[in-house]
């Protein structure tokens, strides 16, 4: 656009040009005309007879004085309009400036940071001692606003079939989701970060000699915060220092519990854009490599797969990995001193504390181990955060709404001890939890599907992630359970809200695979395989 501009304005000046040519029409400017020479002669002339006579008069020292009055009050009243002109000019413009709201269609674009200068006013003449500055107050800091797409874009208009009518089929299916081309959605990537509501900074504990005194939960991973530190933690604030996992040791990762090689935790911090991250724990899964990521992806986002020493010796065992310490595009990340005896709970170290194993990365996206990544991460962030103006993102389950639900189906099914469930659940209804209904709404559930996590690493959603961990740390590791208390009460001080999108959004671009002890099941239930016969011989008649 800018070449077609300047093309165009190229061509009206040679246009001129020739017209001034054909027209032989010459500009006074550039060749005076000689006919102008007797009126200046003339003008000459009477100057002189005017000054002879007024020094007949005045004789010519006096008037020699007051010509240079003349010529010095006329260049001391120029002086003073020109500097008062410039002075109302930057007045004006600053005071316009000033008033133009952050979302005006007149400011930069919403990924541009806006800069105001340091305005110098300086008086004449020019003297050091008297020189005036004023010096702006600093511009406010730029956020991401969110975006719309352009009038008549596919996904503006886009809507959700129907599911289809197979009677044979009723549980959970995926549904088509309006991605747009990944470099549409790489050059979308917000330059700025999101507005954070309310809180600005976060400190997290740090106790080399933990107090155990709490009144019951807490974990030496997590610290022992007592109840008045978690109701503490829910006084959103500007500034905050809160529990938020890695108690023990000075940097996360590193004499902590969850600890992690030097190496490892060097390039864990060099990760500055987009982190996707998964763990496998006891071996229990199979490494999915992700599909349809293109090579740019592939180049600019890292790709983090944590594991056990258990997980370590299994993949060691058939050939998986080697001094590289890579599988695909995953890279391995060994965990040694694993704080928590129950598995699950280890894994929610990972999955919600991603902020803080990667403290220079923009944004996330957690995928469970035994999910196979199958959209490229850019057009999931563009649908899911960017497009959406969110900061935190994640699926709703597919059937279940209420978390009173949601804890009876967790102990029929036996995920974790059913007092310990009880008790948890008792201990949020006392402070307010209802059952799930439309007097909610715009919240559409309490109950997330939380093997995906899409998250921008902003103080509020960092907030958010240490509030989920640690009623995870204090209560039961079924985090479903937890996740709506620490969301209701994050929005009821700042109203800052959670996107939860359609499960059968979710399975568009991860697919579920088995764990690997179904699978080793499967195989052993399969019907053993049945060579066919082999083809007759041909008889051969012997005559005796």
């Amino acid at each position: 656009m800018n070449g077609g501009s300047l093309g165009i304005r190229s061509g009206s000046y040679s246009s001129l040009d020739k017209k001034q040519q054909q027209n032989d029409v010459l500009l006074p400017i550039q060749t005076p005309s000689t006919t102008k020479t007797k009126p200046y002669s003339k003008m000459f002339k009477d100057k002189e007879k005017l000054f002879h006579w007024a020094c007949k008069f005045a004789g010519r020292k006096r008037v020699r004085m007051f010509l240079l009055l003349a010529i010095s009050a006329a260049v001391f009243v120029w002086v003073f309009y020109v500097g008062k002109d410039e002075d109302q000019e930057n007045h004006n413009g600053h005071k316009v400036n000033d008033s133009l709201p952050l979302n005006s269609s007149e400011t930069p674009p919403m990924n541009e940071v806006q800069t105001v200068g340091i305005v110098n006013r300086v008086s004449f003449p020019i003297d050091v001692e008297r020189t005036e500055v004023r010096v702006m107050p600093p511009p406010p800091p730029s956020y991401f606003l969110g975006y719309t797409l352009p009038p008549g874009h596919p996904c503006n208009s886009f809507t959700l079939p129907p599911p289809p009518a197979d009677k044979k089929r009723t549980g959970p299916r995926p549904c088509p989701v309006c991605y747009i081309p990944m470099e549409d959605a790489i050059a979308l990537m917000p330059k700025v970060p999101s507005f954070s509501p309310v809180v600005k900074d976060l400190t997290y504990v740090y106790e080399e000699n933990l107090n155990k005194e709490t009144e019951f939960g807490g974990s030496d991973f997590g610290g022992y915060p007592t109840l008045k530190q978690r109701d503490d933690s829910y006084d959103i604030r500007e500034s905050m220092n809160l529990h938020c996992g890695f108690v023990k040791g000075r940097k996360p990762g590193h004499g902590t519990g969850f600890d992690i090689d030097d190496n490892d935790l060097l390039h864990m911090e060099q990760c500055r854009g987009v982190v996707v991250a998964s763990a496998i724990f006891g071996a229990f899964d199979v490494i999915q490599q992700p599909k349809n990521i293109s090579e740019y992806s592939k180049r600019t986002i890292c790709f983090y797969m944590f594991a056990d020493e258990e997980t370590e010796a299994d993949l060691k065992a058939n050939g998986g990995l080697d001094e590289t310490r890579k599988i695909g595009v995953w890279r391995i990340v060994v965990v040694r001193n694993l704080p928590y005896t129950d598995g699950r709970r280890n894994g929610k170290i990972p999955k919600l504390l991603t902020h803080r194993l990667f403290p220079n990365a923009r944004f996330s996206l957690w995928i469970d181990g035994k999910l196979e990544l199958v959209v490229d991460p850019y057009q999931i962030l563009e649908r899911f955060l960017w497009r959406t103006n969110a900061t935190f993102a994640i699926s709703r389950h597919y059937k279940r709404f209420d978390v009173f639900d949601e804890a009876e189906a967790n102990k029929a099914a036996g995920k974790y001890d059913n007092a310990s469930i009880d008790f948890q659940v008792d201990f949020y209804k006392k402070e307010g939890l209802t059952p799930y209904s439309e007097a909610k709404l715009p919240i559409k559930s309490d109950v997330p599907e939380g093997c995906v996590i899409i998250r921008e690493h902003v103080p509020i959603s960092n907030l958010f992630s240490c509030l989920w961990f640690n009623e995870v740390d204090r209560f039961t590791s079924r985090d479903q359970i937890s996740f709506s208390t620490v969301r209701d009460k994050i929005a009821a001080k700042t109203g800052w809200m959670v996107n939860m999108f359609l499960d059968c959004e979710r399975r568009n671009f991860v697919v579920q695979q088995y764990h690997k002890e179904v699978l080793a099941y499967l195989a052993q239930m399969a019907p053993p395989v049945i060579n066919p016969p082999p083809p007759p011989t041909s008889s051969r008649s012997f005559v005796r």
